[in-house]
């Protein structure tokens, strides 16, 4: 993936800890409207790498710049352009379903905060646990919720870790629907998966990770890595 208008932008990318890569430097670009599947085996990076994009790990060489400028997570502006959804669970203690997506919005400025909020809670399968708190609902619908707290913000790009984890095959298909609906948007999307299924349904293109060299593959070419196990 290439382009001059590239909305995330990383060169010679190398990520990892204390000194040490986990995987081979990264050269990608990625536009506004498309899709970038992040794959590989266990413990390749991928997750690594998303932490880097989202400015909350620092790399041990080269650059990521989004929108022309270098990530970093302190800038208002910044934040105001990406959302990210990581593996972890995180959530405001003491606050509901519904209050925890209601803050999140207003806190990014989104209009009509609560309306949006409700179509979300359906969208996910959540309008009956609306007044739940987060830790009396299930695996699944926690990250739902998590998913939701993404899709709520104001974006103009969306990075997100293995997001089908936890979901059903319903939900994986509305969230597949969902990127698409991002993308055509403008919204540049990058997430890392395991799952051919939802590089097929998105058509992303796919960065591979590997310790010796880094490959951007083709949606076709990235659906027959992961079908074959990569």
């Amino acid at each position: 993936m290439s382009g001059e208008s590239s909305v995330l932008r990383a060169r010679d990318l190398s990520v990892g800890y204390a000194g040490t890569p986990v995987c081979a430097p990264v050269d990608i670009s990625v536009g506004a409207g498309q899709m970038l599947a992040i794959i590989g085996a266990n413990g390749s990076g991928k997750s690594t790498l998303l932490r880097a994009f989202l400015g909350l790990l620092e790399p041990l060489a080269g650059t990521v710049e989004v929108l022309g400028r270098e990530v970093d997570e302190r800038e208002r502006s910044f934040r105001a352009q990406v959302a990210g959804v990581l593996d972890a669970d995180a959530y405001f203690p003491g606050l509901t379903t519904r209050e925890h997506l209601v803050l999140t919005a207003r806190g990014h400025a989104v209009r009509a905060a609560g309306s949006v909020v409700d179509d979300l809670l359906d969208q996910f399968g959540l309008t009956d646990h609306a007044n739940a708190f987060p830790e009396s609902l299930s695996s699944g619908q926690r990250r739902r919720l998590l998913l939701a707290a993404g899709f709520v913000r104001p974006r103009q790009i969306l990075v997100l870790d293995e997001p089908e984890q936890r979901l059903d095959v319903r939900m994986r298909r509305t969230l597949v629907q969902m990127l698409r609906e991002d993308a055509a948007r403008g919204v540049s999307i990058v997430f890392a998966t395991h799952d051919e299924e939802l590089v097929r349904g998105t058509g992303a293109s796919a960065l591979l990770m590997a310790d010796d060299a880094c490959s951007v593959l083709s949606p076709a070419d990235a659906v027959a890595a992961l079908a074959r196990g990569l």
